[in-house]
């Protein structure tokens, strides 16, 4: 049985790590900077992720959010990734994507973060679609949900789309997506 408090802070420590990670270079982050932001302990850290190491290569992994986000059939693939998009972004107060926007421009380890969402996310989805131009609609498709995902991030404090139901938020959003799934 999983302990509600370890999932907790293994969120919360994730959470602050991807943060530290997609700022900084993997030279200047450190587990008792991690621990600050998570409010939590190094020693924590140790118990739950192993080193740090360990800690950066779970902060550069997609495929659990990925797992969720992909979950439904490609005839209805757009509503549901705006659906979990928000879900997510709402209950869990992050983002499963837009770490990798941070990453963007920056050089040493934090390229992995870019090389594994390309691995996970792109080439996942694109495997799904199966034509010629499957990659460069995945690319499309993705970078909506990014900008989708950027755009509730700056408008979170107040914002309408903050305010307004999931539902409405993939009627306006999951048409264009699913055109894109569909290839037309």
């Amino acid at each position: 049985m999983t302990d509600p408090a370890a999932t907790g802070s293994r969120r919360t420590i994730l959470r602050a790590a991807r943060r530290a990670f997609a700022v900084q270079p993997y030279a200047q982050v450190t587990l008792r900077g991690i621990a600050a932001e998570a409010e939590v302990s190094a020693s924590l850290i140790v118990k739950l992720f192993g080193s740090k190491e360990e800690l950066f290569a779970q902060t550069a992994d997609f495929s659990a959010d990925l797992d969720e986000l992909l979950d439904a059939p490609l005839d209805r693939l757009g509503r549901h990734l705006v659906l979990t998009l928000v879900r997510v972004r709402r209950e869990r107060r992050t983002d499963p994507l837009l770490r990798v926007v941070l990453s963007l421009g920056m050089a040493d380890e934090r390229t992995l973060i870019r090389d594994r969402f390309r691995d996970q996310a792109t080439r996942r989805l694109a495997a799904r679609l199966e034509d010629p131009e499957a990659e460069l609609r995945a690319e499309l498709i993705l970078g909506q949900l990014l900008g989708l995902g950027a755009t509730l991030s700056i408008h979170r404090d107040g914002g309408a789309a903050e305010r307004t139901a999931p539902e409405r938020i993939a009627d306006l959003c999951a048409p264009a997506l699913q055109q894109l799934i569909d290839g037309t």
